[in-house]
């Protein structure tokens, strides 16, 4: 120990050893005294608990004896329920069957007021029973008056004695709470401290309330239990504590000055040299002589002075790479080439962090993660394809799945199966914003949380030495960007499609209708191609509604929808135009073609009824018949919006022609289309309309 050490320690040896003793009898008579009055409170509550419920045992027995003394037992019950003698009364003969009681009558079991055993299981009101008499004399059975316990009992004992009043199911452990007065986050304690209470003792718990048992006892069948806070000052023992701390930074500091004269030099270079090491690089060492001290500070000077220009260089370098990256964050949330992006970031983070090679992984629709960008790994990625790791496999893997980044050196240099050879990695998990606990492996708290967007993983640091927690801080800057930038083109992409698509039948809708038509159009304008335009209209589709109900009706369009489906090729669109009116746009398909897809799709229609539940719940089969009209860019029209007039005409021509049929417009003079011409019917299947172009492929069972 140091001079100073020794002069300091026989100083507060004098002083402080007196103030502590002090403080520790101040602590003890204060907790002395708040148990005694906790214990008097609790007993002057306890003599109220008994005082109420004997109370409300003899308004019960009163009750009792008013009903059996009179022969109208069911109106004498009524009257005293009404006037709120009693709950429920309930009168029995001699063989124990009830022959009379009020309604609304509490839960069983009843406890009956003269009972002071112990007993198992929760009390649902308390009884007075008297014995009922004919005028001789002669047993007749007994009538029992009955009140409630329940949480508005228990609040009123608790309302007449002053302290919080909780009722036990059982009077020995284990027992539980039925009902209580305490706040929801105190009964656990309260219940724990009463399972060690025996007769009237007293008792504390650990949040600071002082506890005693009051019954079952004769007179008082219930067992309570009784609580109080305590009166102890809030926070005594911290200022006790502040005190002692106190009188001991005082004595320091006089011990201090009394030993600072001797053995001043040494202090203020041992000061400096701690502040020093802690990392206040201002400190300086006065130099007052030339002596071996004062050379010695000069060098501890020194030092310091260089090692915090060298600080000072790193923290600038530092703060630049942080603007650097807010930059590059915010290039990267305005775009949305999602290859750009993770090339962009990876490479940024290899140059940042100094690593040999990199991969941005990101979660798939089967369970894994597929490298969607890799740099540096020169033939060394295992396999031919593109990385693929298993949720959970893994470094990758579990990274992905628990969330947690990682950091490490292996033994050898060969990685994790399905991932690349290295000596040491770092991966940082991309979060996005829409990660939320769910289904999935447990973390390390026992909750379940959603895998990762993916992962931005790094291998083999240059210079051989390992990642430290400067490159995870500074990795998951860039993961936090590559998270946001792959969840906005995510809500993009699916934004959308949502835009182009019918939310019930899943078919493109009248929207891209227009674009998709516009550009094939021009397509077949520019090659000298053909365009079909096929407008279908289910039959009758208003009595489907209106017999089965719209519930009905959308399964019909589902049922419809996805036959169309399966009877056009994958080069072929189908929209919803609305309501129960559907377009299939055939490209490079003439009018024979686009026949030959009409015939197929009025029978696939036809031939299968569909399966709908009714307004009654009871599933039927509804026959669905279609008609269809069909218009071909340039025979009948030369626009567009005019073929899809022209097939809508035909479509008009294919309703008046009985329906379950379709009808192929005529070609078209100086730009407009005439008259429908010749059609064909599906029940038949001759075709209408004439060639104009080369036979169409051969459809396959389509999407």
């Amino acid at each position: 120990m140091t001079l100073r050490g020794r002069l300091t320690a026989a100083f507060l040896a004098v002083t402080f050893g007196p103030v502590l003793l002090g403080g520790a009898f101040v602590a003890a008579t204060v907790a002395a005294v708040d148990r005694s009055r906790a214990t008097e409170r609790l007993a002057v509550a306890a003599a109220a608990v008994r005082t109420s419920i004997d109370a409300l045992c003899q308004q019960l027995r009163a009750a009792a004896d008013a009903v059996a003394v009179t022969t109208d037992h069911a109106g004498v019950a009524a009257q005293v329920v009404n006037r709120g003698l009693a709950a429920a009364v309930q009168v029995t003969d001699v063989t124990g069957r009830v022959s009379h009681a009020t309604p609304n009558a509490p839960p069983a079991p009843w406890r009956d007021c003269a009972a002071s055993a112990p007993f198992g299981g929760p009390v649902g009101a308390l009884v007075v029973r008297v014995e009922l008499r004919d005028t001789t004399g002669a047993a007749l059975g007994t009538v029992a008056a009955a009140h409630p316990v329940d949480p508005a009992f228990v609040a009123r004992l608790a309302a007449v004695t002053g302290v919080a009043v909780t009722l036990l199911d059982n009077a020995v452990p284990p027992a539980r709470v039925t009902h209580s007065t305490e706040s929801p986050g105190g009964r656990e304690a309260v219940l724990a401290a009463a399972a060690s209470l025996r007769d009237d003792r007293v008792t504390s718990t650990t949040d600071g309330r002082y506890l005693r048992r009051a019954g079952p006892a004769a007179g008082q069948p219930l067992p309570l239990v009784l609580s109080v806070p305590s009166d102890q000052p809030p926070g005594l023992y911290a200022v006790l504590v502040g005190v002692v701390l106190l009188a001991a930074l005082l004595g320091v500091v006089v011990a201090w000055r009394l030993a600072r004269v001797a053995t001043r030099p040494l202090v203020e270079l041992a000061g400096a040299v701690d502040r020093v090491v802690a990392g206040d690089l201002t400190a300086r060492i006065p130099v007052r002589d030339g002596d071996e001290i004062g050379r010695l500070a000069d060098a501890v000077n020194r030092l310091t002075r260089e090692t915090g220009g060298y600080l000072a260089a790193l923290a600038s370098s530092r703060n630049q790479l942080r603007g650097h990256l807010a930059v590059l964050g915010d290039t990267l949330a305005s775009t949305h080439d999602l290859q750009r992006i993770l090339r962009v970031i990876l490479h940024s983070a290899l140059a940042a962090i100094g690593a040999r090679a990199g991969a941005v992984l990101l979660t798939a629709s089967d369970d894994g993660l597929v490298a969607e960008c890799t740099e540096g790994f020169d033939g060394q990625r295992p396999g031919t394809g593109p990385v693929r790791v298993p949720l959970g496999s893994g470094v990758i893997g579990a990274v992905a799945v628990t969330g947690e980044p990682c950091r490490g050196r292996l033994a050898a240099d060969v990685g994790p199966p399905s991932e690349p050879p290295c000596r040491t990695y770092i991966a940082v998990p991309l979060a996005g914003p829409a990660a939320r606990p769910t289904e999935g492996p447990p973390t390390a708290t026992g909750a379940k949380a959603a895998p990762a967007l993916g992962v931005l993983a790094l291998y083999d640091r240059l210079g051989g030495e390992e990642f430290d927690d400067d490159d995870l801080a500074t990795l998951r800057t860039f993961a936090g960007h590559a998270a946001v930038a792959v969840h906005n083109v995510r809500v993009h992409e699916e934004t959308q499609r949502l835009s182009l698509t019918d939310p019930l039948t899943g078919l493109w809708n009248y929207r891209y209708l227009r674009e998709s038509l516009r550009r094939e159009v021009e397509r077949a304008s520019r090659f000298g191609r053909m365009v079909s335009v096929l407008v279908l209209d289910l039959d009758r589709f208003k009595k489907v509604n209106d017999t089965y109900g719209h519930a009905a009706g959308d399964t019909v369009l589902v049922e419809f929808a996805s036959r169309v489906r399966g009877e056009i090729r994958e080069v072929d669109l189908a929209f919803r135009q609305g309501g129960e009116e559907f377009v299939v746009l055939l490209p490079e398909t003439d009018v024979r073609g686009a026949a030959i897809v009409a015939e197929r799709l009025g029978a696939a229609i036809r031939t299968a009824p569909v399966p709908v539940v009714g307004h009654a719940g009871v599933r039927e089969s509804i026959p669905v018949t279609v008609s269809i009209g069909i218009a071909v860019y340039p025979d009948h029209a030369d626009t567009g919006p005019r073929v899809l007039e022209a097939a809508d005409e035909a479509l008009y021509a294919a309703k008046a022609a009985g329906r379950d049929t379709w009808r192929a417009a005529r070609a078209h003079r100086g730009g407009e289309p005439t008259a429908v011409g010749s059609a064909g019917t599906g029940r038949t299947g001759q075709a209408g309309g004439a060639s104009s172009g080369p036979h169409p492929p051969s459809y396959g069972p389509g999407r």
